[in-house]
């Protein structure tokens, strides 16, 4: 069995997402329903961005980058885990990362403010490559 720190915060952004997916479907649903959107009328979503108010969708935004950059997270904090590397400093910055994208998420779902977003988005991918740069370390037997 793996016992390494850094799967705490992995599981965290995990259930995260599931927040966001709860928030999501907790202010869509109501608003399609206003909107006289039945379900088979949202097949093609892009057309829910130009009927439903902004507010929520950007809830459903938010939900689907939780689906895209946190992906290469989870791999590289299952790397680092599984050879041994997921305490001290990786899992630090793991929770570092976990923390910026649950920032993100609630500027995303509420004020929407884009240079915030940036900023918190540039923060955590630099975490994820500082990351990503020490399982290459150990991949490739790298010594300093």
């Amino acid at each position: 069995m793996i016992d390494a720190e850094i799967l705490r915060p992995v599981v965290v952004l995990l259930a995260w997402t599931m927040v966001m997916w709860v928030w999501m479907y907790a202010t869509r649903i109501p608003a399609m329903s206003k909107a006289g959107i039945k379900p088979d009328d949202a097949r093609k979503t892009k057309g829910l961005d130009e009927t439903l108010p902004p507010e929520v969708q950007w809830k459903a935004h938010n939900y689907n980058h939780l689906h895209e950059q946190p992906t290469v997270f989870y791999a590289v904090c299952l790397v680092l885990a599984m050879v041994g590397w997921g305490d001290g400093m990786n899992a630090l910055l793991a929770w570092i990362y976990v923390g910026l994208r649950i920032i993100h998420s609630l500027v995303q779902a509420t004020a929407n403010r884009v240079m915030v977003r940036f900023v918190l988005f540039s923060l955590s991918s630099l975490v994820l490559m500082a990351l990503i740069f020490h399982a290459a370390i150990w991949a490739f037997d790298i010594h300093f």
